[in-house]
């Protein structure tokens, strides 16, 4: 994520506890009772055993000990969390990662929901205040933009503010909900080509994960995207200043200009035909049409480099073979589908499931012989 724009830290400080037993003499008989050296040991006895009170409180109570399928985790990871020069944090791989490769695995700290009534800020911190204290430090390490200068520090309207600030500069979206991932917060964006991994929300499972879109090689660093980039240079660099705080400078919005303009030319023309793509719905294209747009689309995509969703782009085009009752077409759409949704969502992901039963029986899929029969053509261009 882009380098916070300030840091705010809190550091409780530990109350200073000084045991000053109160000695009394009893004397009977002229004879002491408690001879100096068993006094002096007895207080060092009880300064032990407050300081061994206060110290399991704090090593029980207020530290979370990591669990061992976190350590394990991290021990299998394929990346590291880094500082890296003019962008704060981010991740680099710690080995050469395979195409498809599952980077993470991760469940998001809080979710709220998409559309609220109530203060936003209030809710954050209601959510905030369920977690533990390593949760809650997870949280508030994160990075953060477009803070309001105007809030006075230690208020409930400062404390609400900080909170919005990092939910709307790291939250990504789960289902019908919005939800904070820390370590999935840690990858910096890029455009286009730029960018060599995907995460997608699991809804039955209650897990993000992310896979590497591209192979991808020790030491380079791991890049997703914060928006849809198929957009000129110009416009994608206005969007993430006003909504990260930060220009893009990623392989692709670091080109020369002669070069960027290509790159411009070829994401917009994907974007148009993407939109005449959707033209089908509502029955303005055929279904040969429709396919040969789906080939086109791919065909921009491979010189642009740009790989992002090509499992439902197949897997919408094995959607109108089957429903023009193309048999070899949806099966050999789905079986493309079904290639780029392993390396996007991962082999396991619903998605991958429902193209195996296209591929198994295209007659089975849920809109077959909907339209009129038509051949539509696989991606053998492609």
């Amino acid at each position: 994520m882009p380098p916070a724009s300030s840091t705010h830290r809190r550091t409780a400080k530990a109350k200073k506890v000084t045991f000053e037993p109160k000695v009394e003499e009893h004397t009977r008989s002229g004879t002491r009772t408690a001879p100096l050296l068993t006094r002096f040991l007895t207080g060092i006895a009880l300064i032990s055993a407050i300081f061994l009170a206060v110290y399991y409180y704090y090593s029980y109570l207020l530290w979370e000990p990591p669990s061992t399928a976190k350590l394990e985790e991290d021990l299998l990871s394929p990346f590291q969390v880094v500082d890296l020069p003019g962008k704060g944090k981010g991740v680099i791989a710690t080995r050469d990662i395979a195409q498809g490769e599952l980077l993470l695995r991760e469940k998001p700290l809080f979710l709220v929901p998409t559309h609220i009534t109530s203060s936003p800020g209030a809710l954050l911190l209601t959510s905030l205040a369920r977690l533990t204290p390593v949760q809650r430090k997870s949280f508030y390490d994160l990075s953060y933009v477009n803070f309001p200068r105007d809030v006075i520090p230690d208020t409930p309207e400062y404390n609400e503010a900080l909170a919005l600030a990092i939910f709307q500069t790291n939250s990504i979206a789960a289902g019908s909900n919005v939800g904070i991932f820390p370590r999935m917060a840690r990858f910096n964006h890029g455009c286009s080509s730029a960018f060599n991994s995907v995460y997608t929300w699991r809804e039955k499972e209650g897990f993000l994960v992310a896979h590497a879109l591209k192979a991808i090689k020790k030491g380079e660093e791991l890049l997703t995207t914060y928006t849809d980039t198929k957009r000129p240079r110009d416009s994608r660099r206005r969007y993430l200043h006003t909504h990260y705080g930060f220009t893009c400078q990623c392989a692709v919005c670091s080109l020369p200009d002669d070069l960027s303009r290509k790159s411009d030319s070829r994401l917009s023309r994907m974007s148009e035909l993407y939109s005449q793509f959707a033209r089908w719905g509502d029955s303005s294209i055929s279904g040969q049409e429709a396919a040969n747009i789906a080939r086109e689309i791919w065909s921009i995509g491979e010189e642009e480099r740009y790989w992002s969703e090509r499992g439902r782009l197949a897997a919408d085009a094995a959607w109108v073979a089957a429903a023009h009752s193309d048999d070899v077409a949806a099966r050999e759409w789905a079986a493309l589908a079904l290639e780029w949704y392993a390396y996007e969502l991962g082999a396991d992901s619903e998605q991958a499931h429902e193209m195996q039963n296209v591929i198994a029986d295209a007659e089975k899929h849920p809109v077959w012989g909907s339209r009129h029969e038509e051949h539509v053509g696989g991606p053998k261009k492609v």
